[in-house]
C-alpha cells in the first residue's frame, strides 16, 4: 500500500487538529477527524496533536474514545503524537494534573510543561540522524521532555544538554515538539511509512 492511499485520522477533541490534517494531505493521505469510536475504527493510523494534554484526556474519556484508542495502540495502530500527543502516549506521566491519565503504550515516562510556561517557547534546529539532512526545525510550546526511555524505544532526537525530544517505539512515534507548525513534514512520512507497512 502507498502512503498515498493511507486513511489516517486525527485525534479531534482538542488541540491544533487543522495543522496535522493539512500536513497529511499534503502527503497525499485520506485524512478523518476522529472523534468516536467508529471513525477511530475506520482509519489505520491515528494523529494525537498538541494541545492540552488533561483536557483531551478529560474528553476522551467523555466521548468514550480512551478504551477504543488504548485498545488500537496494544493491537499495534501506528499513532504519531506531537506536544500533548506525546505525552498522552507515555506509558507513565510526571507534573500532570490530578487524577490525569494517559493511552499509555511508549515505553517511556514524560514530563509535562518540562519548559514551563507559553513564554518559555522556543525553537532550535535538531540533528535527526533517522530522518537524514537538513535538521528538523523544531518548535516547542509548553513542551514536555522524556525523561525515560525503555529498552524497545529508539530515541530520535536530544537537545544540546542531552533531554529526549522524540523517540520512536515500533509503530508509536512522539515528538515534544510541533512540527507541523513549522512547515516540516518528514515525521508526518514517516507516520505515513508505519501506516503503510502496518
Amino acid at each position: 500500500m502507498s502512503t498515498a492511499s493511507a486513511r489516517v485520522g486525527v485525534l479531534a477533541l482538542q488541540g491544533d487538529v487543522r495543522e496535522h490534517a493539512r500536513v497529511l494531505t499534503a502527503l497525499g493521505a485520506d485524512v478523518t477527524l476522529v472523534r468516536r469510536p467508529e471513525e477511530l475504527a475506520a482509519v489505520a493510523g491515528l494523529v494525537l496533536p498538541g494541545g492540552e494534554s488533561s483536557v483531551i484526556d478529560k474528553l476522551s474519556r467523555l466521548f468514550g474514545m480512551r478504551e477504543p484508542i488504548r485498545s488500537a495502540i496494544a493491537a499495534g495502530m501506528p499513532v504519531y503524537g506531537t506536544c500533548a500527543g506525546l505525552i498522552l502516549l507515555a506509558d507513565e506521566l510526571l507534573d500532570g494534573i490530578a487524577g490525569q491519565q494517559t493511552f499509555g503504550g511508549l515505553d517511556a515516562t514524560v514530563r509535562r510543561n518540562a519548559f514551563g510556561s507559553q513564554a518559555d517557547s522556543f525553537e532550535t534546529e535538531l540533528d535527526v540522524p533517522a530522518l537524514g539532512a537538513p535538521p528538523v526545525h523544531a518548535t516547542f510550546i509548553r513542551a514536555p521532555v522524556i525523561e525515560r526511555v525503555g529498552p524497545s524505544v529508539d530515541v530520535l532526537a536530544a537537545l544540546d544538554d542531552g533531554r529526549i525530544v522524540a523517540a520512536q517505539q515500533g509503530a508509536l512515534l512522539g515528538t515534544a515538539f510541533h512540527p507541523e507548525v513549522a512547515g516540516e513534514h518528514r515525521f508526518h512520512r514517516r507516520f505515513l511509512e508505519l501506516v503503510a507497512a502496518a
